[in-house]
């Protein structure tokens, strides 16, 4: 089951390469980071966001599909319908 999980969340992300995110991500010691970019790869365990570079010191960011079934990222793209949050759905 979990395996399936992180295949249709890779699916999700795949289309949408290319397109500006937004990551809201687990920082730790309540603390949440908001970081904004493109999603520039896909990768089997991995996806990697280039990162705006005016706002952060790093330029790219990567996150596991593990991060977004746990929650400890939420992935919003932007698109010309609007904003659609990416997440696993059981």
């Amino acid at each position: 089951m979990a395996k399936n999980a992180l295949m249709e969340i890779k699916r999700s992300l795949e289309i949408h390469v290319g397109s500006k995110i937004r990551l809201r991500a687990n920082g730790g010691r309540r603390k949440t980071i908001e970081r904004t970019g493109v999603l520039e790869e896909i990768y089997p365990s991995v996806f990697i966001v280039k990162l705006d570079e005016e706002q952060h010191a790093f330029k790219r960011v990567s996150y596991s599909y593990a991060d977004i079934l746990t929650e400890s990222v939420e992935v919003t793209v932007d698109s010309d319908d609007g904003q659609v949050r990416i997440t696993y759905m059981q």
